[in-house]
């Protein structure tokens, strides 16, 4: 496992911790040249974005000595994104993430099995 995958297991896991729903990692090496993962998720309201969010950053920080290189978007925007280079955390509220579909617009990536 890569250290960059080992990140991303990090961030579900904190997505997890939070309640996060529908969580999906997606291998995008060999279909993307920006970014190794994606990690894709939904929550059901604004504060439990931020949440979300902010238990991202903390595990990351703590577990793997990784730090954002940015982050943009706010829980009134229903989605926040956060970019660790090799792997970019996407957090929805449901109805933005049904709109904007990246699991549709990238399906040629592997879906990685997160543990229960």
């Amino acid at each position: 496992m890569t250290d960059t995958e080992k990140l991303a297991r990090v961030c579900a896991s904190a997505a997890a911790d939070k309640k996060a729903e529908d969580i999906v990692l997606l291998d995008m090496r060999g279909v993307s040249d920006f970014t190794d993962f994606f990690l894709i998720c939904s929550a059901n309201s604004e504060p439990q974005l931020k949440a979300i969010a902010s238990s991202i950053r903390e595990k990351a920080r703590e577990e793997c000595e990784e730090r954002p290189i940015s982050a943009d978007g706010f829980p009134v925007s229903q989605w926040i994104v956060t970019d660790f280079g090799g792997l970019i955390c996407h957090l929805f509220l449901d109805s933005k993430r049904a709109f904007y579909d990246l699991e549709g617009l990238w399906s040629d990536a592997k879906k990685i099995r997160l543990e229960d």
